[in-house]
């Protein structure tokens, strides 16, 4: 298990990443990462356009099909 400080960055707070994490990750200065809610706390990974837009339809659909997906789950 790796651990970083939570620290002030301007007005903010941010946590560095270690670059054993980075390298995990993937990721290097400047690129996004995305948080993930998570039965055991929360996730981090890299940030994937392609996901996002892909959960954003899902998130389309399941509200334009709220009654009829909710009718099937009973």
């Amino acid at each position: 298990m790796e651990k970083s400080k939570v620290t002030t960055v301007g007005s903010s707070i941010g946590i560095v990443l270690p670059k054993s994490i980075q390298a995990k990750l993937h990721v290097k200065k400047g690129d996004m990462v995305s948080f993930i809610e998570t039965a055991h706390g929360v996730e981090i990974t890299a940030y994937d356009p392609e996901f996002e837009d892909q959960m954003s339809a899902a998130r389309k659909v399941m509200d334009d099909f709220r009654n009829s997906l909710n009718e099937l789950a009973k």
